[in-house]
């Protein structure tokens, strides 16, 4: 068989990655309810400086909150947990990852779908949370093609609109102009493909969109219903297992909307305990998968088998 460019970049690409950080190319997590199978695959870690998301925090609370998880206050190492769902005859992906050029031990989406069989060509849907770096900057290969060639994508409107107005490089502040240019780009190579939804629409049968604006302008969670059964894929509206569940009306760093983001925060996790409802976290620890638990006056992650 011919090796395609595509091809050759997976391979050449990805395998430097994996030799250099030792990144697991596996499943993180199966779950399967109704029609509906959901595996939870890793496209590797960030490294973030602490203040990244600890900087409008009160440090005298906050380093308890830090100490009672074991987390370090210089320096965060986040995984980044993407969700394929298989449905029928439609294989999505929720997010395509940072690809290469984002973060060193980031970008091994294609080596963990590969370990279960899946290769670009099988992907039939994306759907964007939002439109940060370790989510939407997988999309396009070195070539600038779209890296998911037989994919349609969906994404937000307001979260379409805002990146893409003109303006937004000027007004998001200067620590993040890179993002916007970087989504810019990106999304400006899928727009004859792509379709755009609003909250409460049933996207695909059985998910759901479901506003969760702060962190980005337009950020959105998602449903997946069969049955009696559901999950949540909540992306980054709530982006941590510590901090973001004991203090989720604290402004975190990492959020466009610091005030917005909190409220939506709050209201998430009052929901998530009360329902009991199952969820994948992006940047939860472990791959993600687990349930909110009242603690208190605060939350919790439990981690799901």
């Amino acid at each position: 068989m011919p090796l395609s460019r595509r091809r050759f970049l997976k391979h050449s690409t990805s395998a430097v990655v994996v030799a250099g950080f030792g990144l697991s190319k596996t499943a993180s997590a199966s779950v399967e309810f109704g029609a509906i199978k959901i595996d939870v695959v890793s496209d590797g870690s960030l490294t973030l400086p602490g203040n990244f998301i600890f900087e409008p925090m009160p440090k005298d609370e906050l380093a308890p909150v830090l100490e009672k998880h074991g987390q370090s206050p210089e320096q965060l190492t986040p995984p980044c947990n993407v969700t394929l769902m298989r449905s029928g005859d439609r294989t999505v992906l929720f997010d395509v990852g940072s690809g290469p050029d984002f973060a060193p031990n980031s970008g091994i989406l294609l080596d963990s779908l590969e370990s279960l069989g899946v290769s670009p060509d099988d992907v039939t849907d994306i759907v964007f949370t939002h439109a940060h770096p370790d989510h939407l900057w997988g999309l396009l290969d070195d070539f600038d093609d779209p890296l998911f060639p037989e994919a349609s994508y969906m994404i937000g409107k307001t979260e379409w609109d805002y990146w893409m107005n003109p303006n937004t490089v000027d007004a998001i502040g200067e620590a993040r102009v890179s993002f916007a240019v970087g989504a810019q780009r990106r999304l400006a190579m899928i727009e004859d493909n792509i379709t755009f939804f609003n909250d409460g629409e049933e996207i695909i049968q059985g998910v759901a969109a479901r506003k969760s604006f702060g962190h980005t302008p337009g950020h959105m969670a998602f449903e997946l219903n069969s049955g009696s059964q559901s999950v949540m894929i909540i992306g980054d509206a709530i982006a941590n297992h510590h901090v973001a569940f004991e203090r989720p009306e604290w402004p975190s760093g990492s959020d466009q909307d610091q005030d917005l983001a909190s409220a939506t925060r709050v209201g998430l996790l009052d929901q998530l305990a009360t329902t009991k409802m199952q969820i994948i976290g992006y940047h939860l620890k472990g791959n993600g998968l687990g349930r909110v638990e009242k603690s208190g006056s605060a939350y919790r992650f439990v981690e799901d088998d």
